[in-house]
């Protein structure tokens, strides 16, 4: 089946490196002149079909004013419902370099099907003031945009919410908020708006395990943007207009190798090293919620508790329709915050959470095709149709229609990678899903792919340490995986980890072949007992499927910040000599493994630039440029029973 991205704002990918221009072809006379006249006649359409309102300044209660552009249907009988995006990222209606219309596609859909859609921008961005702090505090501001726009006469009072990345991360602390006429949530690649969630103390993906997620340092290189161009408060709507058809205010920085430029050290001055504006990243800002300094914050900083993140402290009472995607960096977090808000919410309201989990890469759900490929792995034809699936759910919670959508419509519909299929549970894990354990054991010599180490069904009698040296100046390179965001520094998706796993410093754990299939979909949980002569260190893992011909396919990853294995609230250092038990957070997959298949972990202490490098020192991290050289040990016996649980599902699955 055939489908289009739903919005601008909803379902593109949003890069934040770009490529050097002598890179790129330039387009052609004849295809920039196509382009114009297309993007020409979709302006006309949109001017004939619908009220055209841009460039209008709503203020917030604090009095500053954030941009939006309204398209209404110019021809409706009554009040329509209103689709929302609220959104960092540019959405001018006018291509500057193009010297044309914007692509209209998405409104003029949504306008067709008797909706307005507004576009806004954050506080801080293009044509909206004040001082930008990452998912747009106060969190008020979203509140205060939901009420004005419910109470337009042309409105029917409801709104829908959608959006991806971060034009999706502060609907739910804002849908917990309950603002009048907040019909219902789609978020979709969510996880950079859930603070504390269950198991997950990553503050919006900050941390993973305690660890610093790199991204995040790549990502406010083009969004921490407190000097910028501004335009006079006082002029009119028609100045705004037509200054937007001259400056739409996006920055143009210098393209930055970013698979260099996170290697600096100390960590909060990479962004400094690479010239880059000063802001929340690692600079203090006292007059914006949280305070800014993001990096020198612990995972349990009070300042995480003043911005837009949603916590799970907070309740949400609105139906949502949740899209997650199995090689994003927040699948994990995504689906505890799906099944904390079917938890918690009113009865009636929690039954009006659906779930899809796709098997893309971050935001790439529309971008699936008949053969999908993520990374270089083949998952097949992983399409759905978005487009009649969102509207569906939009003219049944903002219109009212009985459209029967949810009387067919699967709580959770996620894919299974291996098998290659869609498939449907009325929860997540599935019901009836057990846990499957597996041991860590070896010769005491499990280093590489051609060490001795396997996963056993029962732990070792004997305790055969495996001892390998963790050197933060030499770290282990992130190979595909999970992960969004860092420009050229990771490419995401599944890779053959063959070749890293010729390396000393990467532990591999590798089951017999199994005698027949098995699905795993849910939870995948890791309990270590290390050891080391560093004060502090990281443990890594990642989940491999490897087939018969030993391609070894990466399904997910994570990491372990030692000093927070009693929790994020305390640091408690190691000591020589001691075996301390750690349990990683949780991974997530679907993955079925065939008969012949074997699972495979690799446990080292670094996965960089995915993560940053801990310094081993027991220091504070961020701010060291030496660190010292760590010899590890991983124990498994009896006494010491490192244990890798499965969530297996128990079904017929081909």
């Amino acid at each position: 089946m055939r489908h289009r991205p739903l919005f601008i704002a909803a379902a593109a990918l949003l890069p934040l490196a770009v490529a050097p221009a002598s890179s790129q072809t330039p387009p052609s006379a004849q295809s920039v002149q196509q382009l114009r006249a297309r993007r020409d006649s979709l302006e006309r359409v949109l001017q004939e079909i619908a009220i055209v309102d841009r460039k209008v300044m709503v203020p917030m209660r604090d009095g500053v004013r954030m941009q939006a552009d309204i398209y209404r249907p110019r021809n409706a009988t009554g009040p329509v419902p209103i689709i929302f995006s609220r959104t960092p990222y540019n959405f001018n209606f006018w291509d500057v370099r193009l010297g044309a219309p914007a692509d209209m596609t998405s409104q003029i859909d949504a306008v067709r099907r008797g909706y307005a859609m507004i576009i806004m921008n954050e506080r801080g961005h293009f044509f909206s003031e004040g001082n930008y702090d990452i998912l747009g505090p106060p969190t008020t501001d979203g509140y205060d945009a939901i009420q004005w726009m419910s109470a337009q006469p042309w409105a029917n009072g409801k709104v829908g919410l959608i959006g991806c990345s971060s034009t999706a991360e502060w609907q739910m602390a804002v849908a917990a908020m309950g603002p009048t006429g907040l019909g219902t949530i789609i978020p979709q690649g969510f996880g950079a708006g859930v603070g504390r969630v269950g198991p997950f103390y990553e503050q919006g993906n900050w941390y993973r395990g305690g660890a610093v997620q790199m991204l995040f340092i790549a990502w406010l290189y083009g969004e921490q943007n407190q000097v910028r161009p501004m335009f006079p408060s006082n002029l009119t709507q028609e100045q705004l207009i037509r200054a937007a058809k001259s400056f739409d205010l996006a920055q143009q920085a210098p393209p930055i190798d970013w698979s260099q430029a996170l290697r600096h050290l100390p960590e909060m001055d990479i962004i400094k090293a690479v010239d880059g504006p000063r802001g929340i990243f690692a600079d203090s800002m006292p007059g914006i919620a949280t305070g800014g300094a993001m990096i020198k914050r612990t995972p349990n900083d009070p300042a995480w508790y003043r911005g837009g993140l949603f916590h799970d402290n907070m309740v949400i009472n609105v139906p949502g329709l949740w899209f997650m995607s199995w090689y994003d960096v927040s699948v994990g977090p995504n689906l505890a915050t799906y099944n904390h808000v079917r938890k918690t919410a009113r009865p009636d309201i929690a039954n009006q959470q659906y779930a899809v989990i796709a098997p893309t890469l971050h935001c790439a759900y529309t971008r699936a095709t008949e053969n999908t490929i993520v990374g270089e792995r083949s998952m097949g034809d992983a399409r759905l149709d978005y487009s009649a699936l969102t509207y569906g759910w939009f003219d049944h919670f903002l219109k009212g229609e009985n459209n029967r959508l949810l009387d067919t419509l699967p709580k959770v519909r996620y894919f299974t990678m291996g098998a290659n299929k869609w498939q449907t549970a009325d929860q997540w894990p599935p019901a009836g899903a057990q846990t499957l354990s597996y041991y860590l054991s070896s010769g005491g010599k499990a280093n590489s792919l051609h060490g001795d180490g396997v996963l056993a069904t029962t732990p070792p009698k004997e305790d055969k340490p495996d001892t390998f040296t963790y050197d933060p100046m030499n770290p282990v390179p992130s190979y595909g995986g999970n992960v969004c965001c860092t420009g050229n520094a990771v490419q995401g998706g599944s890779f053959d980890q063959r070749k890293m796993e010729e390396r000393d410093d990467i532990l591999v754990y590798t089951s017999p072949p199994l005698a027949e299939g098995m699905e795993v979909s849910g939870p995948v949980e890791l309990t270590l007992y290390v050891s080391s002569d560093a004060r502090d260190t990281d443990f890594t893992v990642k989940l491999i499927d490897v087939a018969p011909d030993g391609t070894a396919w990466n399904l997910d990853e994570t990491i372990q910040r030692v000093r927070y294995r009693e929790g994020y609230d305390k640091e408690v250092m190691m000591e020589p000599g001691k075996t301390y038990k750690v349990t990683l957070g949780p991974m997530t997959t679907s993955n079925f493994f065939a008969a012949g298949h074997r699972i495979r972990i690799e446990v080292s202490s670094s996965n960089f630039p995915r993560f940053d490098r801990n310094m081993n020192t027991g220091g504070r991290n961020y701010d060291e440029t030496t660190g010292v050289v760590a010899r590890n040990v991983v124990h498994h016996s009896r006494k010491f029973p490192a244990e890798l649980k499965l969530t297996v599902v128990r079904k017929t699955t081909s």
